[in-house]
């Protein structure tokens, strides 16, 4: 089989960003194949997807992907590290992926995979400064920083290099591939003329903060400037059809019942959850009804938006510290979610190399067939996230989809 990559992806929505990072990726590595590992329908970041995992597998499959898999969402939905890895132990244990290609606000990937070996080895006078950040109640990602930037002992290099999502992804893509020591290799594409935050639209490109609230503005020509034209058309007929879920608001009043329901100690095995945070969390939602005045009150240095708003979905899908620690020690299933006739090709190469990869083509005939408590786990988690999802629909919110969804194929 001709160079296969391998792209981890949420597109949300997808965009000409993404459009660029998948011709350049194959122009740069001579690819012939893609195969991309794809968050479902709630993401990284704390918050949902604007439109359901198979609509955003097709869109993938029309713009140059060939196989779309769904990133279970116990990893999507985790910390960058996890995120990372359960993407990486995916396209690792395929078989058939020759290259790993993400996006990064930099030029400098040397710079990108020296904090890589460094966050996998683990000196010590590295913990030890992590240690005394932390201790300063700053947050995770900036108490790591920190030490970083003083253990290198080069500001002007590595100051701002972890200030972006998608230098830390790549950071966390560089150190999965070593810690399982990956014959993969990586490749980093820069991106070009907007960031992951930005808010502006500079020619035919904009960030997907920025799309999403064209959308939620109901500004499509603006869409369509910075969208292909197929993902232009299909986000117009889910918006119209009442499909589209624009953020985790929607979901306001199921997280505060939850909450309410839950007691100290349940929402004390959350993840992400430590310190006695329960506490506080308990008393804002007791205080509160709102996602926003939520987040004011629970927001401190150490604790972030996004790291709250992931406890937020935890709840909301019911996972626990338990089924994180399950998910780090077991290599993923690969949940097929579309492809198209290269796409069968790839399916057919996955196998011949690795036949003890578990291939998800049917979610019944897997579960039935299934004694891995663990996957079972998973897939339960997979399921419920979609039954959940729907509830934010205008209209048709049916549950069990991923029973009766149909595969893309195209």
């Amino acid at each position: 089989m001709s160079e296969v990559l391998g792209i981890i992806a949420e597109y949300n929505p997808f965009h000409n960003g993404h459009l660029y990072h998948i011709q350049k990726s194959k122009e740069q590595t001579g690819a012939k194949f893609v195969v991309c590992v794809m968050s479902g329908n709630f993401v990284q970041r704390g918050n949902t997807s604007i439109v359901d995992k198979w609509t955003k597998a097709k869109l993938a499959i029309e713009n140059g992907v060939d196989l779309v898999l769904e990133l279970p969402t116990i990893y999507s939905v985790s910390s960058a590290e996890s995120f990372a890895q359960g993407a990486v132990k995916i396209l690792e244990n395929l078989g058939i992926v020759d290259t790993i290609s993400f996006g990064t606000e930099t030029n400098d990937f040397a710079a990108l995979n020296n904090i890589a070996t460094i966050l996998t080895e683990e000196p010590k006078e590295f913990v030890n400064m992590l240690k005394e950040d932390l201790k300063q109640g700053l947050s995770f990602p900036k108490a790591r920083e920190n030490a970083l930037i003083k253990y290198l002992n080069d500001d002007v290099r590595y100051k701002d290099i972890l200030n972006s999502p998608n230098n830390i992804l790549g950071v966390e893509y560089l150190k999965s591939l070593k810690q399982i020591k990956s014959k993969i290799a990586p490749v980093a594409i820069k991106r070009e003329k907007v960031y992951y935050n930005d808010n502006f639209i500079v020619d035919d490109f904009a960030s997907a903060t920025a799309i999403r609230k064209l959308v939620a503005n109901k500004d499509f020509s603006g869409l369509i400037k910075v969208v292909p034209r197929s993902c232009y058309e299909t986000v117009l007929k889910e918006f119209e059809a009442g499909n589209v879920v624009l953020d985790l608001q929607k979901f306001e009043k199921e997280i505060f019942y939850t909450l309410r329901r839950m007691s100290v100690s349940e929402i004390a095995e959350l993840p992400d959850v430590s310190e006695g945070l329960e506490n506080t969390i308990k008393n804002a939602a007791n205080f509160c009804n709102n996602i926003k005045d939520f987040i004011d009150i629970v927001k401190t240095k150490r604790y972030t938006q996004t790291r709250i708003q992931r406890i937020l979905v935890f709840a909301l899908l019911g996972i626990t510290k338990k089924d994180v620690q399950t998910a780090k020690k077991v290599i993923p299933y690969a949940r097929v979610l579309g492809f198209n006739e290269k796409g069968k090709l790839l399916l057919s190469g996955i196998s011949q190399n690795n036949p003890k990869m578990q291939v998800v083509t049917s979610v019944k005939r897997f579960l039935d067939n299934n004694t891995n408590k663990a996957y079972k786990r998973m897939m339960e988690i997979d399921i419920f996230s979609t039954d959940v999802y729907t509830l934010g629909y205008r209209n048709d919110s049916m549950a069990n989809l991923d029973y009766t969804k149909n595969m893309i194929m195209l």
